[in-house]
This record gives C-alpha cells, sequence and structure tokens, in this order.
C-alpha cells in the first residue's frame, strides 16, 4: 500500500498543572533521518521514543519534539543566600578598590550566574505514561497523513502506468504496419538493381534486417512490467521496488525507441518517456 514519506502528527494533554506536547512531521529521504528535540524532563526516555519512531516512521527526514510547559503555576525558585553573599562580599570589595560608590548592587547580584535554583522536577511514572500516550496519540495522526497522501500518490503512479499502457497500445497498432513498411522500402530501394541482386541472398538480408527492428519482446516485457508495478503498489512500503521497476520499464521504452525506426513510434515513446519521469519524480516521495 502506497504512503507519503510527507506527514505530521500532533498531541497534547495536561497533568499536574504542566501541559506535554508532542509534534513530529517528516519528509522524504532515502534513509531514516531522525532529529529529536527532547527538554531534560524527557532526556531519560530517549531510547524508547526513538525506537517507537522508527518502528512509525520506516523512513524519511523526520523532526521530532517533545515538551512540557507550566499551565497553572510558577515553577519552584530559591535564592542561593551563600553563593549570593559570596557575590556582595567579593562585588563590595572591588567596589572599595576602585573607590565606586552607588549602584544597584542587589540587582547586580541577582543577575549572577546561579544566584536563583530552579528545583529540577522529575518525570513521574503517571507523567511518562500520559506522555507515552500524547506520543502515540501523535504517531497515529502522523501515520494517517502518511495513508492519505499516499493515497493520492496511488491515484497519480496508476494513472502514469495507465498512460504508458495506452501509449504501448498504440505502438502496437502502429508497429502492424511498419515491418510490411520497411519490406517494401527496401524492396523499392533495390529494384533497379534487381538483377544485379540475388533473390534469396535479398531474403536473408532482409529478415535479418527486420529482426534487429523486431520490438515484440520489448512490448511484451514493457507491459509485464507495467502490470508488476501496479500489483507492487499493493505491497507494505514498495517505494525502494517500484524505483527499480521505473528504471526496467525504463530500459524497455528506450529500447523500443532506438529500434523502431518509425516517427509515429517514436512520437509515442517520447510520451511514455515524459509520463515515466514525472513517475520516477512520484516515487522519490513514497515509503
Amino acid at each position: 500500500m502506497i504512503h507519503s514519506m510527507t506527514g505530521f502528527g500532533k498531541a497534547s494533554a495536561e497533568i499536574g498543572g504542566k501541559k506535554i506536547t508532542v509534534e513530529i512531521r517528516s519528509l522524504n529521504s532515502k534513509q531514516l533521518d531522525l532529529n529529536m528535540r527532547l527538554s531534560s524532563y524527557f532526556r531519560d526516555k530517549e531510547n524508547e521514543i526513538r525506537q517507537e519512531i522508527s518502528r512509525v516512521a520506516g523512513r524519511g527526514k523526520v523532526d521530532f519534539a517533545i515538551y512540557s510547559e507550566q499551565v497553572d503555576q510558577l515553577p519552584t525558585a530559591t535564592v542561593n543566600r551563600p553563593l549570593a553573599r559570596t557575590y556582595y562580599r567579593e562585588l563590595s570589595a572591588l567596589a572599595k578598590e576602585l573607590k565606586l560608590t552607588g549602584g544597584d548592587m542587589l540587582g547586580l547580584i541577582l543577575k549572577m550566574p546561579d544566584v536563583f535554583k530552579t528545583e529540577k522536577e522529575e518525570l513521574s511514572e503517571k507523567e511518562w505514561k500520559i506522555a507515552r500516550q500524547c506520543i502515540s496519540k501523535a504517531l497515529a495522526g502522523f501515520a494517517r497523513f502518511r495513508a492519505d497522501e499516499g493515497k493520492t500518490l496511488g491515484r497519480d503512479l496508476s494513472e502514469r502506468v495507465a498512460g504508458i499502457r495506452r501509449l504501448l497500445d498504440e505502438v502496437e497498432q502502429l508497429d502492424i504496419k511498419r515491418i510490411p513498411a520497411v519490406r517494401e522500402r527496401l524492396r523499392r530501394s533495390v529494384e533497379e538493381l534487381r538483377e544485379k541482386v540475388d533473390e534469396n541472398r535479398f531474403e536473408q538480408e532482409l529478415v535479418y534486417y527486420i529482426e534487429k527492428l523486431d520490438i515484440t519482446e520489448e512490448k511484451v516485457r514493457l507491459r509485464t512490467h507495467c502490470d508488476y508495478f501496479i500489483a507492487t503498489m499493493k505491497e507494505e512500503s514498495p517505494g525502494r521496488k517500484l524505483g527499480f521497476i521505473s528504471q526496467e520499464i525504463g530500459r524497455e521504452i528506450n529500447t523500443i525507441g532506438s529500434k523502431a525506426n518509425d516517427a509515429g513510434i517514436q512520437q509515442r515513446v517520447v510520451q511514455m518517456k515524459d509520463e515515466l519521469e514525472k513517475i520516477k519524480e512520484q516515487l522519490n516521495n513514497v515509503l
């Protein structure tokens, strides 16, 4: 089943005066490129979170963030009095030495490092349970987003492959008339030399030349590859496999173009190549 590598999910919940928010978004990438932004509050859970994201995301350039914020009270903070006194003594001594007077000594001290101590909070099991639920909810939304985008990609890919098939049908109709036309053109070209040309040798050379122009096998393989492409779209995470199949489709189209020696067929080949390029562009974003 087609899923896009573009995705987004978000969830939040409140517990104990805190609001926990989770966001995840992704773009296409050949491998999993995971960038995580976690507050120190959740740092100990990084490996567990990473494993869950990897399981759901598979591939893509993924940005994940989880953070908490107070919603109904301020965090507890105290003044480190011994450190503040030390700052005061040192600043007072420096002011006396430099013969400085005045100034807001207290304001300056309060701006010094580590004067304020904020009580470090630990993540409780109850809070982690709520956080995990948020992560699961965000990842579920992320997966739905990818699935919805994948449906759009799948429809477009199916239409492009159907376009190649229609053009191949037209090539087959043109090919029915091509070989007799080639035979007649060659025969006319040597008409003036008929007396000097051995008829049996001419027929042998003609068969050899026509075999070089024959595109029957290429037409069969191209149709088979198109069928295989559509069938593979139903598999789980088929992006890489579809990429390989598109390469095989391209080889058959190129061979038909090089062997056809027919203006009408060449035009269809150009149109098939255009459809295939659009398919390859879309496959860059298929999981």
